[in-house]
């Protein structure tokens, strides 16, 4: 299940009714209040958000779910979930910490250029986990409370002054990431490894609806060969299996957390017919669409 909208998201996952406006951008918070009516049982089910989440745990039981990799989280853990990366977690009730969510848009006025491009840690093959020091930690936690006290007031500049606290708060990100990351961020400045990455960003975007290398190499303006030549010198996959595993994730998040039927879902992802979805997930996991389902 995708998200697209931040209000959407709280009033649906965080049982938020509070009257937010559809158009919402940003929105900082603390952990403490964002989940507390979420089901202590349930946590939050795999799903993709269409804005961006950062957070930092400070104290209290959490574990993370990003794509397919699971990980428990510790104190002064910072956590960057780009759009479109399938997210959950089981274990968020007794946690502590600041959240902020918001989408690229709100910051477009001061980017130039790509978002992750100036903020690697946004890319989909980056560490999305940084454990901080106690003192990045502390910066950290002030630019979230100085985020939360603007937001909570009525100033004529507040989406301004909201704009710049997302950006301190990104830059500090990203010297903490640069201190750890380095040959990630050299490794982005190759040629071949810009295409693999925009390649990447459009199977985020399209993936449901585009599911032929072609299609993406022609948005990209190279053959399709030299599409599956760079992206195998980059990931040692070829392209196809990026789009499956979009495609895959995407679809066990809908059988595993919604109650849609199954005919529906293949038909949300493109697929020609139910038969089509079935054999695609029997072959790329050996279980039925019917049987990943009843696991849940």
């Amino acid at each position: 299940m995708t998200y697209d909208t931040i209000a959407a998201f709280e009033r649906i996952v965080n049982k938020d009714e509070r009257p937010y406006d559809p158009g919402l951008m940003v929105l900082p918070g603390t952990l403490q209040e964002r989940h507390k009516k979420v089901d202590p049982k349930l946590g939050i089910p795999a799903l993709r958000r269409g804005f961006h989440l950062i957070y930092l745990l400070l104290d209290g039981p959490h574990d993370i779910r990003l794509d397919e990799k699971h990980q428990w989280l510790k104190p002064h853990d910072l956590v960057i979930v780009p759009e479109s990366l399938v997210y959950a977690s089981g274990h968020i009730s007794e946690c502590k910490g600041f959240c902020l969510e918001f989408n690229t848009d709100f910051l477009q006025p001061i980017l130039n250029g790509s978002l992750t491009d100036q903020f690697p840690f946004f890319d989909m093959e980056a560490v999305h986990i940084i454990s901080l020091t106690a003192k990045e930690s502390h910066l950290i936690q002030r630019v979230f409370l100085d985020l939360i006290e603007v937001n909570e007031s009525s100033s004529r500049e507040k989406s301004q002054l909201l704009r710049d606290y997302v950006h301190i708060l990104l830059l500090l990100i990203r010297d903490c990431y640069k201190a750890r990351y380095t040959v990630h961020i050299q490794d982005k400045a190759t040629r071949a490894v810009r295409i693999t990455n925009d390649f990447k960003h459009l199977v985020e975007k399209n993936f449901k609806e585009m599911h032929e290398v072609q299609q993406y190499a022609n948005l990209l303006n190279i053959t399709p060969k030299h599409l599956s030549d760079v992206v195998r010198s980059t990931t040692g996959k070829p392209p196809h299996d990026i789009i499956n595993n979009m495609l895959l994730l995407e679809a066990k998040a809908l059988l595993t957390s919604t109650d849609k039927p199954i005919a529906e879902i293949a038909y949300l992802l493109n697929f020609d017919d139910q038969s089509h979805f079935s054999h695609f997930i029997k072959r790329k996991t050996g279980q039925t669409p019917l049987a990943i389902r009843k696991v849940r």
